[in-house]
């Protein structure tokens, strides 16, 4: 059976699977987990029969659907509540399914969600058109039951993988916050450098992932101290040779810690290199001036800013003015990016003009 509110028959219900009754062995077994809450998906139509029907459809497998007539009602429901899916029709009042789909993936709050454009258009130029927004996957016009359960299954697999690296990595900055609480003159630090990396990234015109590696980096970039001894990382500057030997190798530990997780992949870089020199002077490698990559340098200099504004056990909290005097000498003796420093003080002296 076919069924459609107009004279385009757009959705299939032939073939369509009853869900099976659960057996006595499986409500009998007791989980140590919580149960997983059902995937939502979010269906946007302008025909209310047709996302009627998709919901149904989709609600009888189990999902928890919600529907939308346009775009604009879509987002709204995004911001509300972000879906683990979106089904969206191309042709609609107001935004195209393109452009609703476009925005979406330029948002990194929203460019991982699996989005499905479905159109009855079959012009090549079309797809094509999708695959520039950077739709995930496609459905023709009529739409079969079983081809769009199965797609929406493949998705959310999917999903469900990339939910699981971004938990990881959740988990590994929460780790890293555990360690900057072990030395109560660095509280803040983390956050700190987060949020003043990201906001240099922007500054410097960087790309959206090599923003979010930068926040990334300001949790995670001393994240292999958590191998260094108490004794050795509350001491302060005072230490042996082999201590200071033992506190430069928190960098490699920390880039193994973080090694098997493909999604930090532009971090790693940040917490090998972030205490290397320009001259050369820095560890684990010794680099030099431009065989430091950028995404290092530009935390770096976050990092030694935030360094000389906080009081240790050692030393007192500098003044802005006296801490951007000595960044700037200390660049010229070849310790760092000189351009850098330049711009994050530049960036600083616009962020209080708009303040």
């Amino acid at each position: 059976m076919k069924l459609s509110s107009d004279s385009r028959p757009v959705v299939s219900l032939e073939g369509r699977a009853t869900p099976q009754p659960e057996t006595g062995s499986e409500l009998n077994m007791v989980s140590l987990w919580p149960a997983r809450r059902p995937a939502r998906i979010l269906v946007v139509d302008d025909q209310p029969s047709i996302a009627g029907l998709m919901s149904q459809l989709l609600t009888m497998r189990g999902y928890d659907v919600v529907t939308a007539a346009d775009a604009e009602q879509a987002q709204a429901e995004v911001r509300r509540q972000a879906p683990d899916l979106i089904l969206s029709d191309v042709r609609m009042p107001g935004k195209s399914g393109y452009e609703f789909c476009r925005e979406l993936k330029s948002d990194p709050a929203t460019r991982l969600i699996p989005f499905v454009l479905i159109t009855g258009l079959t012009d090549s130029a079309d797809k094509l058109r999708g695959i520039e927004a950077g739709a995930d996957d496609f459905l023709n016009k009529p739409v079969l039951a079983e081809e769009l359960t199965a797609r929406v299954k493949s998705l959310l697999r999917v999903k469900e993988f990339t939910d699981e690296l971004e938990t990881a990595d959740s988990v590994l900055c929460t780790l890293g916050l555990s360690v900057e609480s072990r030395d109560p003159y660095t509280e803040g630090h983390c956050e700190r450098l987060a949020l003043r990396a990201a906001d240099l990234g922007r500054h410097l015109g960087l790309d959206e992932d090599s923003i979010l590696a930068l926040r990334r980096g300001g949790f995670l970039h001393d994240l292999g101290k958590i191998a260094v001894p108490d004794a050795i990382l509350k001491k302060g500057s005072d230490l042996t040779f082999q201590e200071w030997e033992v506190m430069k190798l928190h960098p490699v530990t920390g880039e193994n810690i973080c090694k098997p997780l493909k999604s930090l992949r532009l971090v790693l870089p940040i917490i090998r290199h972030h205490h290397e020199h320009a001259d050369g002077s820095g560890y684990p490698d010794g680099m030099r001036a431009d065989e430091i990559p950028l995404l290092p340098r530009v935390l770096q200099v976050v990092d030694v800013y935030d360094a000389l504004r906080t009081a240790r056990p050692y030393k007192p909290a500098l003044s802005h003015d006296r801490a951007a005097e000595t960044m700037r000498e200390e660049a010229r003796q070849g310790l760092w990016d000189a351009e850098l420093v330049n711009e994050f003080f530049s960036m600083l002296v616009e962020q209080r003009s708009v303040a």
